[in-house]
């Protein structure tokens, strides 16, 4: 009962009071803690787990694969990824919207934050589908659901998290992650042939390329698609660990700029800014995180839900889609990483009890993580579209984006029907 009336203080200081979901999960579980067992003992246990998370090497990977998205992000190969793939798909009806998720696609496989990406790609391709008289729902919600791939496209730090917190291969699950990717890539672009199809004048068409303009293009993406293989390859044989591909993806990314003449010193500068803004808020939300979960396993309260929930005369796949539900919820009303981690101890041991792979699920958990982003009233990708367009309302990025909302859902459902085919058959491959 005081783990049930923790979580409820933890919603409550959130909306009432506004404090930042790391600080609000460290306040709630010390206190929390500190009333179960004592303040002394509750100063025993979390100090060491503190110093466990920020002293594991393995969590290095996280700055490095958000520093490599900056240097891309900065080298202005956003605006390359984006008028490369505009040659190809700007002619259709709603062509710059494909544009826009393909591009948010291809950067997020540098990148591998949804903020950053929908920040980015923002910043190009509003402007753009406002010069054609695109409609704000298509064009901001075009912008928004193509940046949730930032958290789905490998190098994924909800990946990363995951795999760390669970002790799951990271190069399996990027792996095991690419074809789930690419099948969200195609509904939500199918999502916006959909959408024109239904009202035409929504995404009206642009002017057709040449077959030698887009053939030109196709170098400029070049540099990126290099610097993906490299890291894949490296990851898929064996020959480096995590880690080690996220620090040689830095170097990879730098030198390719420095050598373009892309990278200058300011955007240097501003790349390492950027990299510790963000690395500090994932670092605190996983202290915050981590502590919570800490008085989550002083309350026993995470052993009596899976208990509960597998005592259901219920068939396991009808189970799982409980658990996703609560993720959907979880991820609607907080930071979707955060909610994922205070879950994990409740959830994983149930998902891996019932038989399904732990590789398999962190794909769909990943999915589901992606829905949260766009989704009322926490949404942080609808957030910041609506910060970066500012003539359109926040309500109008969120009605836009809910166009794209059966893409999450079926993408689920297809990996629940082929596990195999969809996830395993390449993480299986990893060494």
């Amino acid at each position: 009962m005081v783990g049930v009336i923790g979580i409820v203080v933890m919603f409550a200081v959130l909306f009432l009071f506004r404090i930042p979901a790391a600080f609000t999960m460290m306040i709630v579980g010390f206190l929390g803690v500190a009333y179960v067992t004592s303040f002394k003992a509750a100063l025993g246990m979390i100090g060491p787990d503190l110093w466990n998370i920020f002293s594991n090497y393995g969590l290095t990977v996280i700055p490095m694969f958000i520093l490599v998205g900056e240097f891309v992000h900065y080298g202005g190969y956003n605006n390359s990824l984006y008028y490369a793939t505009y040659r190809w798909f700007g002619h259709y009806r709603g062509g710059l919207a494909i544009t826009t998720i393909m591009a948010c696609a291809a950067f997020s496989a540098i990148s591998g934050s949804n903020t950053a990406t929908a920040a980015t790609m923002s910043s190009v391709a509003i402007p753009e589908m406002k010069k054609y008289h695109y409609h704000p729902m298509l064009n901001a919600g075009s912008v928004a659901a193509g940046s949730t791939l930032g958290v789905l496209i490998p190098p994924s730090i909800v990946l990363v998290v995951y795999g760390l917190y669970t002790g799951q291969s990271i190069g399996k699950l990027f792996f095991g992650n690419i074809i789930p990717s690419a099948i969200l890539t195609v509904l939500i672009a199918a999502t916006v042939f959909y959408i024109c199809f239904l009202h035409p004048e929504w995404g009206p068409k642009g002017p057709k390329n040449t077959w030698r303009e887009r053939i030109k293009a196709l170098p400029e993406i070049l540099d990126i698609l290099i610097l993906f293989a490299i890291i894949m390859y490296a990851l898929f044989t064996g020959v480096v660990t995590a880690t080690e591909a996220a620090a040689a993806s830095c170097a990879l990314g730098l030198a390719i700029c420095l050598i373009r003449k892309k990278l200058s010193w300011k955007g240097f500068i501003a790349s390492i800014a950027d990299t510790l803004r963000i690395s500090c808020l994932v670092f605190m939300i996983l202290a915050g995180a981590t502590i919570f979960g800490r008085f989550l396993a002083v309350t026993r309260l995470p052993f009596e839900a899976a208990s509960i929930i597998s005592s259901l005369a219920l068939p396991k796949w009808m189970l799982l889609w409980l658990i996703l539900i609560c993720y959907i919820i979880g991820g609607c009303v907080m930071d979707a990483l955060a909610f994922l981690l205070i879950s994990l101890p409740i959830f994983f041991p149930l998902v891996t009890q019932m038989g399904y792979d732990p590789i398999w699920f962190g794909q769909v958990i990943c999915i589901v993580t992606t829905m949260g982003a766009i989704m009322p009233p926490i949404g942080i990708c609808c957030y910041v579209v609506a910060g970066m367009a500012e003539d359109i309302p926040l309500g109008t990025v969120f009605r836009g984006a809910f166009y794209y909302m059966p893409s999450y859902i079926i993408s689920i459902i297809i990996l629940m029907l082929f596990p195999y085919w969809t996830v395993l058959v390449l993480s299986n491959l990893v060494r």
